[in-house]
């Protein structure tokens, strides 16, 4: 499986989480957030130290408000991960690689 990170937008959001087996990461993020961008490698590490059992994915809060006012999206980075196409876990504020894994391990 491809660790690639894909972009999502409201109208893809609920088929990219329900077409997927594996737990799926959304990252809310902005092109003007400086710790999104700070995360952006970890994510893409992750993606691929994990691709069998975790999938990540992006959504701009910019150009997806539907997505990001229906999980109550209020601060960025915000990361939701998804198990079974329902919220596990939530995480605000960028995170290094091991306490991220730590964070979600439990859920993979």
């Amino acid at each position: 499986m491809s660790g690639s990170i894909v972009n999502v937008t409201d109208q893809s959001f609920d088929e990219t989480l329900l077409s997927d087996d594996r737990a799926v990461l959304v990252d809310f993020w902005a092109e003007w957030c400086t710790p999104c961008k700070a995360i952006a490698p970890i994510l893409e590490a992750l993606a691929e130290d994990e691709a069998e059992k975790l999938r990540i994915v992006k959504l701009n809060i910019d150009e997806n408000l539907d997505t990001t006012r229906r999980f109550d999206v209020l601060s960025i980075p915000t990361l939701i991960l998804f198990k079974d196409g329902q919220p596990a876990a939530r995480i605000v504020g960028a995170r290094g690689k091991s306490q991220l894994l730590s964070e979600i391990k439990v859920y993979l």
